[in-house]
């Protein structure tokens, strides 16, 4: 049996990542809201955007967000994300790495992500770029914006949402296929309020075929962690 959690959602199409489907780190972020943190994000579909979707808890302690009869997004808590930021840059290096942020350089699938896109003057613009001291890490600085939050402290599906587009790093940039996020799991470890200016990193963990493991955080100039997350990502077939 599976009682309703929070009846329906409709993710406004604003929040896309690729053209046709919500960001992943948004739509497992408004999981994250009706499981609680830390908690394990599974993707097996496309989110669509802009229709309602049933929330619903199964007797697992899963919250499933369900397009008619298929499951598209699975949550669950877990006890830890268990990653450390391997370097803590300034400000002022993730302001440097964005403007070398690979997707400028070429066509791509998610050119239009509120999040990421070079293309949105209405997004976030966190373009993660190569450090120039640490290339395989990515970074970009996020400004808290006012309408990210609710009562001054940024909603966590933006907190999920920053953390989900600089998971995906240099090294996965420079490979011929582009991957889509199959998993993320993530914590915020303190309330980010309207108006900061944190670092977003993401860096790899680990490959094995086309699966591909990287984590992500935010920090603060000072090197504060605040949140961080893990992610799978899966490389498209040719």
């Amino acid at each position: 049996m599976m009682r309703d959690v929070a009846g329906t959602v409709a993710i406004d199409p604003r929040f896309n990542g690729p053209p046709d489907s919500a960001q992943g780190g948004y739509a497992a972020g408004t999981l994250a809201r009706l499981c609680g943190e830390p908690c394990e994000v599974t993707l097996r579909r496309p989110v669509p955007l802009g229709r309602e979707l049933a929330v619903e808890e199964g007797g697992d302690g899963a919250v499933r967000l369900v397009d008619g009869e298929d499951v598209v997004a699975e949550a669950r808590r877990v006890e830890a994300v268990g990653v450390e930021p391997p370097v803590r840059p300034f400000l002022a290096d993730a302001e440097a790495a964005s403007h070398r942020h690979p997707g400028r350089e070429r066509d791509h699938p998610f050119g239009a992500c509120f999040v990421c896109g070079p293309e949105r003057a209405d997004g976030l613009q966190v373009c993660a770029g190569p450090l120039p001291a640490a290339q395989q890490v990515g970074a970009s600085p996020f400004v808290a914006q006012e309408w990210l939050c609710e009562d001054g402290v940024v909603r966590p599906e933006f907190v999920w949402a920053v953390l989900d587009c600089p998971s995906y790093t240099p090294r996965m940039w420079r490979r011929e296929r582009m991957s889509v996020l199959g998993r993320i799991t993530a914590e915020c470890l303190r309330d980010v309020r309207s108006g900061e200016r944190l670092v977003a990193i993401g860096w790899d963990l680990e490959s094995e075929g086309r699966k591909h493991t990287t984590a992500s955080a935010l920090l603060t100039d000072e090197g504060e962690l605040v949140a961080r997350a893990r992610a799978v990502w899966i490389e498209l077939r040719g």
